[in-house]
């Protein structure tokens, strides 16, 4: 529709309430309820087949084009959507296709989502994007203050954000049932790393695979089958974050969201530190956070474990010997602790002091058509929209720095967006473009 970029403008008005919290929600401009909402996905397939399935389940989005780079994948996608253009380089659809289209969802390689997301604001997309934001720190500040400025609608790929246990868990939080809060823990049994060398050797591409295109921004690197795709990007430094970008702003979430969190002081890895080409196992990884009117004392301390990492004996007492689960929070607070699996009801501890407590839960939200509702005006901002998933990845990635100086206490000074005093640091938070692959503003 030729009309798409005033049409975008007038659909994604609801946005300017957004900017403004305290604007009535009857000033926000909505359009029509038979308004369709022209999506594309970047990605079609694993976790972006879900994300664009679960998108387009809602009853006003039509899809209209699809990137993806893997000839293999292509013709289910396109019997899927059968309606939808199938690209295999992302900024030839975004070339084509942009003045058609409402909004996008980014959900590829971690290091793809900025300037998949960033490239897609810039032609006035509001997006979906998947955790975590982005690969570096910078890019997650940029994304948030772009999306921001341009009062764009956004959400962020971390669907348990919107499920009724962790919306529960974060208001038993905000409702004081366990007291001021004096520390946390989060924790995932997934191991995305490797501590073996890069293998010596080149590969040749698959006929039709755009490698070119999948590898974008970061440092040109030969294939290498089944070293980086599919599946297997999540353990390399220049394209994946390891276990803590995977799971880490999915684990962090309610209690980030919970106790109003924003940007670490400081913050500590005991280790093991990545090898040239790979994350580490087994991470543990201490955060200390201002206080905020949900904690006690002056600073918040949270502490990350992956893999074989636990948390210690002192925590886990807590539990009345329940055992932990594989991933999840502890949240001790000055009248109890709360544990909350990922993904599952919170249960608070002692028992006997909660025996008598009925828990109201909180309703789940359909994160993906809370995303769509917001673009079309008909539905608030997105809870996990850019300005909550910005520092929420940027706390995630801070820790993939830290892995790097291990036993070092990093002094975050989150308005310059530098460690104090430590320059290596520093120098990790914003990375450098390919030559042809850069994007305004990144």
């Amino acid at each position: 529709m030729k009309q798409s970029a005033s049409r975008r403008k007038f659909l994604g008005q609801a946005g300017g309430g957004i900017a403004f919290p305290f604007l009535a929600r009857s000033s926000w401009a909505k359009s029509p309820p038979s308004e369709t909402v022209r999506h594309a996905s970047f990605g079609g397939g694993g976790m972006a087949g879900a994300d664009v399935g679960s998108i387009s389940s809602h009853p006003n989005v039509t899809v209209v084009a699809i990137v993806e780079i893997d000839t293999g994948r292509r013709k289910q996608i396109q019997q899927r959507f059968r309606n939808a253009t199938v690209y295999s380089d992302w900024r030839q659809m975004l070339e084509k296709e942009a003045d058609n289209l409402d909004t996008v969802n980014v959900s590829v390689p971690d290091h793809m989502h900025a300037a998949m997301g960033m490239s897609a604001m810039q032609h006035g997309l509001h997006v979906y994007g998947q955790k975590p934001l982005t690969h570096d720190v910078f890019e997650s500040r940029a994304l948030a203050k772009y999306a921001k400025e341009k009062k764009l609608v956004t959400q962020m790929g971390i669907q348990i954000h919107s499920s009724s246990q962790y919306r529960t868990a974060v208001q038993l939080v905000h409702d004081g049932v366990i007291g001021k809060v004096k520390e946390a823990h989060s924790f995932s049994n997934k191991r995305w790393g490797d501590s073996n060398p890069k293998p010596d050797r080149k590969d040749p591409v698959p006929e039709g695979f755009n490698w070119d295109s999948w590898i974008g921004p970061a440092p040109y690197t030969d294939f290498i089958k089944g070293y980086y795709h599919p599946g297997q990007w999540r353990k390399r430094l220049d394209y994946g974050t390891g276990t803590f970008g995977d799971m880490g702003c999915h684990i962090y979430d309610p209690v980030f969201k919970a106790l109003g969190l924003t940007y670490p002081i400081s913050l500590r890895s005991d280790g093991p530190v990545p090898n040239d080409h790979n994350w580490g196992f087994d991470a543990k990884i201490h955060y200390i956070f201002p206080n905020t009117p949900y904690s006690e004392g002056k600073t918040l301390p949270v502490t990350w474990y992956d893999g074989g990492a636990r948390p210690p004996a002192e925590v886990t007492k807590l539990l009345e010997g329940k055992k932990l689960p594989g991933q999840g929070s502890v949240v001790i607070g000055t009248k109890g602790t709360m544990l909350i699996p990922h993904v599952g009801n919170p249960e608070l501890f002692p028992k006997k002091d909660f025996a008598d407590l009925k828990i109201q839960k909180v309703e789940e939200i359909n994160h993906w058509h809370s995303f769509i509702d917001g673009a079309r005006g008909s539905g608030p901002m997105p809870s996990a929209n850019f300005s909550y998933a910005g520092p929420l990845s940027e706390t995630v990635l801070l820790g993939g720095v830290a892995t790097r100086f291990p036993k070092e206490t990093l002094k975050w000074e989150a308005e310059k967006l530098s460690f104090s005093g430590n320059e290596k640091a520093t120098a990790l938070i914003r990375k450098k473009y390919r030559k042809g692959w850069e994007v305004d503003g990144l």
